[in-house]
């Protein structure tokens, strides 16, 4: 999974694209974004909350975060992390 593919696939679809990296245990509680998000998990294990649902990604799935949605990401492995991470562009 080469960043500059996945990063030139998701800016034509409107989206930013970043890498985010974290120590097990690291948790990410009660986000808010503006805008859809989009999630990818490239490393490791990260369990997903919003709007009544709990995922666990697997490695190169594809997650939206809808705008508005409040959401946990959570290391759940033993090791670090890391996935991309974007939002939505405004028009």
């Amino acid at each position: 999974m080469d960043l500059l593919e996945i990063k030139t696939d998701w800016e034509k679809r409107g989206f930013t694209c970043d890498v985010w990296v974290d120590p097990p245990g690291q948790v990410w509680q009660d986000f808010v974004h503006g805008t859809d998000e989009l999630v990818m998990l490239i490393e490791g294990e990260i369990e997903l909350s919003f709007q009544g649902k709990t995922l666990r990604p697997s490695i190169a799935e594809e997650i939206v975060i809808p705008a508005g949605a409040r959401h946990t990401v959570i290391n759940i492995g033993k090791t670090t992390n890391r996935w991309y991470y974007g939002n939505k562009k405004p028009r």
